[in-house]
């Protein structure tokens, strides 16, 4: 059986879903607004690409890699809760931690990686290849980076649509959701983490 013949719109769609859900890139509207209002421009393109490919790379690689780096996957979850829960700070405090930011970097980081493919999307795509045929996983993954290339693109738009009261409010509320998502990140990865480090 070649790879085109694995092709399954069940399959798609159900690893499409779940994908959509984990990356949430609607609900990190606030934050993405925030993000373009303090550097001044967020590289759509760039931002896009780079979170697709890593999110490609991590499907067929992701084990290998964090094996190589001598990191197991809960290390690279409880590492991307830290990095999660910076950004919750900032939207729930307004507070400015990751200072002197440049639009170029920004489209990388925090946007591309954690926001877009962080630990949560990253391990998914692990989980998911060993349920899916990976054709399945790469067509959900490309049309979830169009919706992302889409919202990140008219983040603008958004935000005069929205306007800065409803936006703060938006921010606030995404900072306890995001804020949420790092602690279960954390709590749920830290047990095995500790199991694997004092395993003999």
């Amino acid at each position: 059986m070649n790879v085109f013949e694995k092709i399954s719109l069940n399959e798609i769609g159900t690893t499409f879903a779940v994908l959509f859900a984990v990356i949430d890139i609607l609900g990190s509207i606030p934050i993405i607004v925030g993000i373009r209002s303090k550097v001044g421009h967020i590289q759509s393109e760039k931002a896009t690409l780079a979170a697709g490919i890593l999110l490609i790379s991590f499907l067929f690689f992701g084990t290998k890699i964090l094996s190589l780096m001598g990191v197991d996957v809960q290390a690279f979850a409880v590492a991307g809760a830290f990095v999660i829960f910076i950004i919750a700070l900032e939207l729930i405090l307004g507070i400015e931690i990751q200072k002197g930011v440049e639009s170029n970097s920004a489209s990388i980081v925090p946007i591309a990686f954690p926001l877009i493919a962080g630990a949560g999307s990253l391990t998914t795509v692990l989980s998911l290849r060993s349920q899916y045929a990976d054709i399945n996983i790469v067509i959900a993954i490309v049309l979830n980076m169009l919706i992302v290339y889409l919202v990140l693109k008219f983040a603008g738009v958004l935000e005069k649509w929205l306007g800065p009261g409803v936006l703060s409010v938006l921010k606030k509320v995404f900072g306890v959701i995001l804020l949420s998502i790092a602690i279960k990140l954390f709590t749920s990865n830290i047990g095995a983490l500790f199991l694997n480090e004092f395993k003999f």
